[in-house]
Protein backbone atom coordinates (compact mmCIF):
# COMPACT_ATOMS: atom_id res chain seq x y z
CA UNK A 1 0.00 0.00 0.00
CA UNK A 2 2.58 2.29 0.91
CA UNK A 3 4.94 1.55 -2.41
CA UNK A 4 1.76 1.77 -4.49
CA UNK A 5 1.31 5.38 -2.96
CA UNK A 6 5.40 6.07 -2.97
CA UNK A 7 5.12 4.76 -6.71
CA UNK A 8 2.26 7.18 -7.57
CA UNK A 9 3.96 9.59 -5.94
CA UNK A 10 7.16 9.73 -7.73
CA UNK A 11 5.05 9.43 -11.55
CA UNK A 12 3.48 12.36 -10.38
CA UNK A 13 6.86 14.01 -9.42
CA UNK A 14 8.45 13.30 -12.67
CA UNK A 15 5.61 14.48 -14.67
CA UNK A 16 6.19 16.49 -17.78
CA UNK A 17 4.88 20.02 -17.07
CA UNK A 18 3.76 22.62 -20.22
CA UNK A 19 6.86 24.76 -19.16
CA UNK A 20 9.10 21.93 -19.47
CA UNK A 21 7.90 20.33 -22.86
CA UNK A 22 8.44 24.07 -23.75
CA UNK A 23 11.98 24.65 -22.93
CA UNK A 24 12.79 20.99 -24.23
CA UNK A 25 11.05 22.04 -27.70
CA UNK A 26 13.64 24.83 -27.82
CA UNK A 27 16.31 22.90 -26.56
CA UNK A 28 15.85 20.75 -29.16
CA UNK A 29 15.42 23.75 -32.29
CA UNK A 30 18.72 25.15 -30.88
CA UNK A 31 20.27 21.77 -30.79
CA UNK A 32 19.24 21.16 -34.50
CA UNK A 33 19.43 24.25 -35.77
CA UNK A 34 23.42 24.70 -35.09
CA UNK A 35 23.94 20.76 -36.08
CA UNK A 36 22.67 21.45 -39.08
CA UNK A 37 24.77 24.60 -39.55
CA UNK A 38 27.63 22.63 -38.44
CA UNK A 39 27.04 19.90 -40.91
CA UNK A 40 26.89 22.29 -44.09
CA UNK A 41 30.32 23.43 -42.70
CA UNK A 42 31.83 19.84 -42.63
CA UNK A 43 31.29 20.08 -46.79
CA UNK A 44 32.18 23.88 -47.35
CA UNK A 45 32.09 23.47 -51.07
CA UNK A 46 29.13 21.90 -51.90
CA UNK A 47 27.25 23.98 -49.41
CA UNK A 48 28.90 27.15 -51.01
CA UNK A 49 27.79 25.80 -54.57
CA UNK A 50 24.41 25.61 -53.61
CA UNK A 51 23.75 28.78 -51.81
CA UNK A 52 25.54 30.38 -55.09
CA UNK A 53 22.81 28.55 -57.35
CA UNK A 54 20.32 30.14 -55.05
CA UNK A 55 22.04 33.36 -55.49
CA UNK A 56 22.24 33.20 -59.02
CA UNK A 57 18.37 32.78 -59.16
CA UNK A 58 17.44 35.45 -56.58
CA UNK A 59 20.01 37.74 -58.13
CA UNK A 60 18.02 38.59 -61.70
CA UNK A 61 14.53 39.34 -60.55
CA UNK A 62 15.81 41.18 -57.65
CA UNK A 63 17.74 43.59 -59.97
CA UNK A 64 14.87 43.83 -62.35
CA UNK A 65 12.84 45.06 -59.24
CA UNK A 66 15.49 47.92 -58.32
CA UNK A 67 15.46 48.32 -62.20
CA UNK A 68 11.42 49.42 -62.27
CA UNK A 69 12.43 50.76 -59.13
CA UNK A 70 14.27 53.48 -60.80
CA UNK A 71 12.20 53.32 -63.16
CA UNK A 72 9.16 54.50 -60.75
CA UNK A 73 11.26 57.38 -59.54
CA UNK A 74 12.12 58.65 -62.97
CA UNK A 75 8.62 58.26 -63.98
CA UNK A 76 7.71 60.06 -61.11
CA UNK A 77 9.80 63.24 -62.40
CA UNK A 78 9.28 63.10 -65.66
CA UNK A 79 5.37 63.85 -64.12
CA UNK A 80 6.64 66.34 -62.57
CA UNK A 81 7.63 67.94 -66.00
CA UNK A 82 5.09 66.98 -67.87
CA UNK A 83 3.59 70.43 -68.93
CA UNK A 84 1.14 71.28 -71.92
CA UNK A 85 1.81 74.95 -74.12
CA UNK A 86 -0.94 77.16 -74.96
CA UNK A 87 0.00 79.67 -78.18
CA UNK A 88 -1.64 82.95 -77.52
CA UNK A 89 -3.07 84.68 -80.74
CA UNK A 90 -0.64 86.86 -82.83
CA UNK A 91 -2.70 89.49 -82.59
CA UNK A 92 -2.18 89.61 -78.93
CA UNK A 93 0.59 92.23 -77.13
CA UNK A 94 2.64 91.67 -74.21
CA UNK A 95 0.03 92.80 -71.86
CA UNK A 96 -3.25 91.27 -73.06
CA UNK A 97 -0.38 88.26 -72.71
CA UNK A 98 -0.27 88.73 -68.94
CA UNK A 99 -3.68 88.99 -68.48
CA UNK A 100 -4.28 85.77 -70.28
CA UNK A 101 -1.66 83.57 -68.36
CA UNK A 102 -3.52 84.95 -65.03
CA UNK A 103 -7.11 83.72 -66.52
CA UNK A 104 -4.61 80.55 -67.10
CA UNK A 105 -3.29 80.63 -64.18
CA UNK A 106 -6.57 80.86 -62.18
CA UNK A 107 -8.35 77.55 -64.43
CA UNK A 108 -9.35 74.27 -62.16
CA UNK A 109 -6.41 71.90 -62.94
CA UNK A 110 -3.34 74.25 -63.53
CA UNK A 111 -0.32 74.37 -60.93
CA UNK A 112 1.63 77.01 -62.63
CA UNK A 113 2.00 78.87 -65.74
CA UNK A 114 5.10 80.62 -67.56
CA UNK A 115 3.99 83.54 -69.85
CA UNK A 116 7.15 83.44 -72.93
CA UNK A 117 6.68 86.96 -74.54
CA UNK A 118 7.04 86.94 -78.67
CA UNK A 119 10.22 88.27 -77.93
CA UNK A 120 11.55 85.85 -75.32
CA UNK A 121 10.28 83.15 -77.78
CA UNK A 122 12.49 84.91 -80.95
CA UNK A 123 15.33 85.11 -78.46
CA UNK A 124 15.53 81.24 -77.38
CA UNK A 125 14.53 80.40 -81.19
CA UNK A 126 17.92 82.63 -82.01
CA UNK A 127 19.71 80.83 -79.24
CA UNK A 128 19.29 77.48 -80.30
CA UNK A 129 19.41 77.80 -84.02
CA UNK A 130 22.35 80.22 -84.32
CA UNK A 131 20.64 82.13 -87.45
CA UNK A 132 20.75 85.65 -85.56
CA UNK A 133 21.84 86.85 -89.12
CA UNK A 134 19.00 85.63 -90.73
CA UNK A 135 16.17 85.84 -88.41
CA UNK A 136 17.26 89.96 -87.83
CA UNK A 137 16.18 90.40 -91.61
CA UNK A 138 12.46 89.05 -90.98
CA UNK A 139 10.30 92.61 -91.35
CA UNK A 140 8.17 91.29 -88.15
CA UNK A 141 8.33 88.74 -85.64
CA UNK A 142 6.21 86.07 -86.64
CA UNK A 143 5.72 83.77 -83.41
CA UNK A 144 2.86 84.01 -80.82
CA UNK A 145 3.24 84.72 -77.41
CA UNK A 146 2.96 81.52 -75.32
CA UNK A 147 1.99 80.47 -72.12
CA UNK A 148 3.76 76.87 -70.52
CA UNK A 149 1.18 75.20 -67.59
CA UNK A 150 2.25 72.79 -65.46
CA UNK A 151 -1.41 70.31 -64.72
CA UNK A 152 -1.76 69.62 -61.35
CA UNK A 153 -2.80 65.80 -62.38
CA UNK A 154 -0.30 64.38 -65.03
CA UNK A 155 -2.43 61.85 -65.73
CA UNK A 156 -2.84 61.44 -69.32
CA UNK A 157 -6.37 61.50 -69.45
CA UNK A 158 -7.01 64.40 -67.04
CA UNK A 159 -4.04 66.48 -68.93
CA UNK A 160 -5.84 66.12 -71.70
CA UNK A 161 -9.38 67.24 -70.73
CA UNK A 162 -7.40 69.78 -69.52
CA UNK A 163 -6.01 70.88 -72.81
CA UNK A 164 -9.41 71.00 -74.38
CA UNK A 165 -10.58 73.70 -71.94
CA UNK A 166 -7.65 75.71 -71.97
CA UNK A 167 -8.48 75.70 -76.20
CA UNK A 168 -11.88 77.47 -74.98
CA UNK A 169 -10.27 80.80 -73.19
CA UNK A 170 -10.22 83.57 -75.13
CA UNK A 171 -6.45 84.16 -76.60
CA UNK A 172 -5.90 80.89 -76.76
CA UNK A 173 -4.98 79.83 -80.77
CA UNK A 174 -3.60 76.38 -80.34
CA UNK A 175 -2.76 73.89 -77.26
CA UNK A 176 -0.03 71.74 -78.00
CA UNK A 177 0.64 68.70 -75.24
CA UNK A 178 2.67 65.44 -76.39
CA UNK A 179 2.20 62.93 -73.51
CA UNK A 180 2.98 59.56 -76.16
CA UNK A 181 6.06 59.30 -74.53
CA UNK A 182 4.60 59.36 -70.94
CA UNK A 183 2.30 56.76 -71.74
CA UNK A 184 4.83 54.20 -73.97
CA UNK A 185 7.22 54.36 -70.75
CA UNK A 186 3.81 53.77 -68.19
CA UNK A 187 3.37 50.81 -70.40
CA UNK A 188 7.03 49.50 -70.80
CA UNK A 189 7.49 49.76 -66.40
CA UNK A 190 3.78 48.14 -66.58
CA UNK A 191 5.23 45.45 -68.54
CA UNK A 192 8.32 45.25 -66.78
CA UNK A 193 6.42 44.67 -63.45
CA UNK A 194 4.68 41.97 -64.82
CA UNK A 195 7.73 40.40 -66.25
CA UNK A 196 10.15 40.71 -63.10
CA UNK A 197 6.84 38.80 -61.31
CA UNK A 198 7.11 36.12 -63.90
CA UNK A 199 10.61 36.47 -63.22
CA UNK A 200 10.40 35.97 -59.58
CA UNK A 201 7.72 33.12 -59.73
CA UNK A 202 9.74 31.03 -62.35
CA UNK A 203 13.36 31.45 -60.27
CA UNK A 204 11.49 31.24 -56.75
CA UNK A 205 10.56 27.60 -58.32
CA UNK A 206 14.21 27.41 -59.04
CA UNK A 207 15.16 27.95 -55.60
CA UNK A 208 12.59 25.28 -54.69
CA UNK A 209 14.14 22.70 -56.88
CA UNK A 210 17.50 23.30 -55.82
CA UNK A 211 16.93 23.43 -52.42
CA UNK A 212 14.55 20.30 -52.57
CA UNK A 213 17.07 18.33 -54.33
CA UNK A 214 19.79 19.05 -51.92
CA UNK A 215 17.96 17.89 -49.04
CA UNK A 216 16.20 14.82 -50.81
CA UNK A 217 20.28 13.97 -50.97
CA UNK A 218 20.90 14.91 -47.51
CA UNK A 219 17.48 12.50 -46.72
CA UNK A 220 18.77 9.64 -48.57
CA UNK A 221 22.51 9.71 -46.75
CA UNK A 222 20.16 9.27 -43.66
CA UNK A 223 17.75 6.97 -44.46
CA UNK A 224 18.94 4.02 -41.87
CA UNK A 225 19.19 6.89 -38.97
CA UNK A 226 15.54 8.27 -39.90
CA UNK A 227 14.42 4.23 -40.14
CA UNK A 228 15.77 3.98 -36.47
CA UNK A 229 14.41 6.71 -34.74
CA UNK A 230 11.44 6.35 -36.83
CA UNK A 231 10.99 2.93 -35.09
CA UNK A 232 11.62 3.69 -31.66
CA UNK A 233 8.57 6.26 -31.96
CA UNK A 234 10.19 9.81 -33.68
CA UNK A 235 7.56 11.62 -34.82
CA UNK A 236 7.87 13.46 -38.59
CA UNK A 237 7.79 16.74 -36.90
CA UNK A 238 10.57 15.17 -34.93
CA UNK A 239 12.25 13.53 -38.04
CA UNK A 240 11.58 16.83 -40.28
CA UNK A 241 13.01 19.31 -38.01
CA UNK A 242 16.97 18.86 -38.96
CA UNK A 243 16.49 19.18 -42.42
CA UNK A 244 13.99 22.23 -42.62
CA UNK A 245 17.00 24.34 -40.61
CA UNK A 246 19.47 23.02 -43.66
CA UNK A 247 17.02 24.28 -46.15
CA UNK A 248 16.61 27.51 -44.29
CA UNK A 249 20.66 27.85 -43.97
CA UNK A 250 20.76 27.45 -47.71
CA UNK A 251 18.59 29.83 -48.24
CA UNK A 252 19.61 32.18 -45.71
CA UNK A 253 23.51 31.69 -47.43
CA UNK A 254 21.86 32.41 -50.91
CA UNK A 255 20.31 35.10 -49.69
CA UNK A 256 23.17 36.77 -48.44
CA UNK A 257 25.44 35.82 -51.84
CA UNK A 258 22.64 37.64 -53.37
CA UNK A 259 22.80 40.68 -51.57
CA UNK A 260 26.78 41.26 -52.45
CA UNK A 261 26.67 40.41 -55.33
CA UNK A 262 23.80 43.01 -56.28
CA UNK A 263 25.73 46.00 -54.23
CA UNK A 264 28.94 45.09 -56.26
CA UNK A 265 26.71 45.18 -59.51
CA UNK A 266 25.12 48.58 -58.18
CA UNK A 267 28.57 49.75 -57.03
CA UNK A 268 29.84 48.76 -60.92
CA UNK A 269 27.29 50.21 -62.75
CA UNK A 270 26.90 53.29 -60.84
CA UNK A 271 29.60 55.62 -62.48
CA UNK A 272 28.44 54.85 -66.03
CA UNK A 273 24.84 55.11 -65.32
CA UNK A 274 25.58 58.71 -63.70
CA UNK A 275 27.50 59.80 -66.81
CA UNK A 276 24.70 58.69 -68.97
CA UNK A 277 22.34 60.72 -67.38
CA UNK A 278 24.69 63.71 -67.11
CA UNK A 279 24.47 63.19 -70.96
CA UNK A 280 21.11 63.69 -71.11
CA UNK A 281 21.26 66.92 -68.08
CA UNK A 282 19.47 65.08 -65.76
CA UNK A 283 20.64 63.29 -62.54
CA UNK A 284 19.93 60.10 -61.51
CA UNK A 285 21.41 57.11 -59.63
CA UNK A 286 20.49 53.33 -59.26
CA UNK A 287 18.57 52.51 -56.22
CA UNK A 288 19.94 50.29 -53.44
CA UNK A 289 18.03 47.93 -51.36
CA UNK A 290 17.82 49.57 -48.39
CA UNK A 291 17.35 48.21 -44.64
CA UNK A 292 13.35 47.19 -45.92
CA UNK A 293 14.63 45.89 -49.43
CA UNK A 294 17.68 43.73 -47.67
CA UNK A 295 15.32 42.28 -45.29
CA UNK A 296 12.63 41.10 -47.53
CA UNK A 297 15.59 39.91 -49.64
CA UNK A 298 16.84 37.59 -47.06
CA UNK A 299 13.52 37.04 -45.72
CA UNK A 300 12.19 35.33 -48.79
CA UNK A 301 15.00 33.66 -49.60
CA UNK A 302 14.96 31.80 -46.02
CA UNK A 303 11.69 30.98 -46.54
CA UNK A 304 11.95 29.77 -50.13
CA UNK A 305 14.75 27.80 -48.77
CA UNK A 306 12.84 25.99 -45.79
CA UNK A 307 9.62 25.35 -47.93
CA UNK A 308 11.61 23.96 -50.39
CA UNK A 309 13.17 21.30 -47.51
CA UNK A 310 9.45 20.76 -45.99
CA UNK A 311 8.20 19.58 -49.17
CA UNK A 312 11.30 17.25 -49.85
CA UNK A 313 11.70 15.92 -46.49
CA UNK A 314 7.57 15.45 -46.58
CA UNK A 315 7.56 13.55 -49.82
CA UNK A 316 10.27 11.28 -48.37
CA UNK A 317 9.25 10.82 -45.03
CA UNK A 318 6.02 9.33 -46.76
CA UNK A 319 7.99 6.76 -48.60
CA UNK A 320 10.15 5.53 -45.50
CA UNK A 321 9.19 2.40 -43.65
CA UNK A 322 10.81 1.12 -40.52
CA UNK A 323 12.23 -2.08 -41.57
Amino acid sequence: MTRDATTARGARHHRATPGSRWRGWLRHHRAMALDSARRLLRHPLGSLLTMLAIAIALVLPAGLWLSLDGARLLDAELDESATLTAYLETRIDAAEAGRVEQALAASPGVASTRLITAAEGMAEFQQVLGLDEALARLPANPLPASVVIRPEDPDPAAVEVLAREIAEVPGVDEVRLDLAWLERLRHLAELGHRVGLGLAVLFGLGVLLVVGNTIRLAVENRRQEIEVVTLIGATHAFVRRPFLYSGAWYGLGGGLLAWGLLTLGSDWLAAPVSALAASYGASFRLPGLGLTGSAMLLGCSTLLGWLGAWIAVSRHLAQIRPR
